[in-house]
């Protein structure tokens, strides 16, 4: 039994404050809307609708077995728990014949943003499917409670979020997962993360969502295990701006697996659903907003943020011509954006607002900032050489240097890889580290702290599902605007000597027409002419130092590193 339903809120919520305040984005203290399930018999009809129409004809998603029904055997409330029962019956309902029943309920309130926490006890039966979770109240789905009303957009547009599901993930009893839906990523969607659990059929256990205009977050007895946060939120990645409501139920079959040849029934018990938000009206803006610029690279360029606000969290957005960017930070906390894929050489205007999540704006917006990026320092290319494994189409690559540090960037371009992921390997002593996923199959991994002039050696290991590759070591020089050596295809054989040189170096170069470019380190052209194929540079007028001679003729082009003694 129960125990006194005020006390017992707000027992929760200082306990979920205590665990999660510094795990989440918002903390939502208002509780708008709830069911204690204390009243014994059938489903509150003012919160809950039953939803039995087949949407699919003679079927549910999914491949599931089930009839959804409202009977009071498939869902009831008994001694303060809500029980969703799935049981083995034949029964017929709009002429299709199954041999299982359960429920499948719909609130009647929709919200957006906010937390919802739903207390609940699972089946774990071979085939049973439990789910808690939510879509958007648009959604055009026949049958659904909203659906007549507002059902004007197909799923996945409508966004789904499914706060807990156990039974789909392969044999692992007491696994749950949360996942998000999306126009972007959807059925098998990547958006996902899990967790194992203690005793999900005997013990109770609280499962959390956290919805901000930033950030999703899922939280399992007040402790987070997964954050969905695109970095860019269109209707294709984040369909979340828009009101959701609950949906409570217990599938059978279809992607659950073969279900237990002896299963009779199983139930899911939920003590309580409870939805927070924060419903006194934010008027204070953000204050002491700040925008300044950080590291500036040939391909990106670094703004500084910072602002303080009542609600506990900025959030800051920025455009730049044909682009846009947004991020939040916790108040008073500088936050790093890095604004990527920029062109080169290229000065760009980006023009910074602060907001909060009740809208307000900050006194000082928008601020401006104006930034040129520099030239790229970088060595680039396509390959397909392995030195573990076999790569069908190849890979991408990119060798940045930013200030003291190289940015390493592999792209898988096998289209047959799943579940990729990716760890630079260096060569000399051997080390692995993960790298970052940057999106698709491009990783990317920065390493600090390198020398001007010095020489760095790394592959990548692909791993993914059945097996792995691993590239060819690159060699690249720090500071190098290079192109990894040879260019193209062809087997160059332009020759400079002596090298390292004091004074006079001598090229012999396989073409009687030869453009020759000499750049400094940091690629600044110091030279260049068109040259038969003997000819001298007087290297003495230069400091000592590494300096690149690029050559291009009939046969291809070719990068050089001259030693200056």
């Amino acid at each position: 039994m129960k125990i006194n339903a005020p006390l017992q809120i707000l027992v929760a919520f200082l306990l979920f404050s205590h665990f999660s305040f510094a795990q989440i984005d918002v903390v939502y203290n208002d509780l708008v809307w709830s069911d204690e399930f204390n009243t014994n018999g059938a489903v509150d009809g003012n919160n809950w609708f039953q939803q039995t129409q087949l949407p699919f004809g003679t079927s549910w998603s999914n491949g599931e077995v089930q009839h959804y029904t409202n009977l009071p055997s498939n869902s009831f409330v008994n001694s303060g728990f809500l029980n969703i029962v799935a049981k083995k019956e034949t029964y017929t309902d709009q002429g299709v014949t199954k041999n299982y029943t359960s429920a499948r309920l719909n609130s009647k309130f929709s919200f957006k943003y906010g937390r919802i926490d739903v207390r609940a006890k699972l089946p774990l039966e071979a085939g049973t499917w439990p789910a808690i979770w939510l879509l958007g109240k648009n959604i055009n789905e026949p049958g659904g409670y909203f659906s007549s009303l507002y059902g004007t957009t197909n799923w996945p547009a409508c966004g789904e979020i499914d706060i807990m599901e156990h039974g789909i993930f392969g044999p692992q009893v007491n696994y749950v997962q949360s996942t998000l839906h999306t126009p972007s990523s959807y059925g098998s969607s990547v958006n996902h993360g899990g967790i194992v659990a203690s005793d999900l059929a005997n013990n109770y256990h609280v499962y959390s969502m956290n919805w901000s205009p930033n950030q999703i977050s899922f939280l399992l007895d007040g402790v987070l295990y997964y954050t969905y946060n695109p970095s860019v939120k269109d209707a294709s990645t984040w369909p979340f701006d828009k009101e959701q409501y609950v949906l409570l139920n217990v599938a059978m079959g279809g992607v659950a697996g073969t279900i237990d040849p002896n299963f009779t029934q199983s139930s899911m018990l939920i003590d309580y659903v409870r939805v927070y938000q924060n419903t006194s009206i934010d008027s204070q803006a953000p204050t002491n907003f700040t925008a300044t610029l950080g590291t500036i690279s040939g391909s990106s360029v670094e703004l500084l943020l910072n602002g303080l606000d009542n609600s506990g969290n900025v959030t800051y957005n920025v455009d730049y011509g044909s682009g846009a960017n947004s991020t939040f930070s916790p108040s008073g906390v500088q936050k790093s954006l890095v604004i990527n894929n920029l062109s080169p050489n290229t000065n760009y205007t980006f023009t910074v607002t602060a907001t909060d999540a009740a809208g307000n704006v900050a006194a000082n917006n928008p601020i401006v900032l104006n930034a040129k990026t520099t030239n790229v320092l970088q060595c680039s290319g396509t390959s397909s050489i392995a030195s573990q494994g076999v790569f069908l189409t190849g890979y991408n690559y990119a060798f940045e240097t930013i200030g003291n540090s190289v940015k390493i960037t592999f792209e898988l371009l096998d289209a047959d890889k799943v579940g990729v992921v990716a760890y630079l390997w260096k060569q000399s002593p051997f080390g692995e580290s993960a790298m970052s996923n940057v999106s698709g199959k491009i990783f990317s991994s920065t390493i600090t702290g390198q020398t001007i002039g010095s020489t760095i050696n790394y592959a990548v290991k692909f791993a993914f599902a059945g097996g792995m590759s691993v590239t060819k070591y690159f060699s690249y020089v720090v500071g190098s605007n290079c192109a990894l050596g040879i260019e193209t295809s062809s087997q160059l054989k332009n020759v400079l000597y002596p090298n390292p040189v004091e004074n006079i170096v001598t090229l012999k170069l396989n073409d009687e027409q030869n453009n020759i470019i000499l750049t400094d380190i940091l690629g600044q052209k110091l030279f260049e002419a068109v040259v038969k194929s003997n000819y001298n540079i007087d290297m003495s007028v230069y400091k000592s130092g590494i300096y690149f001679l690029k050559v291009k003729n009939s046969q291809g082009s070719e990068t050089i590193k001259i030693i200056k003694k």
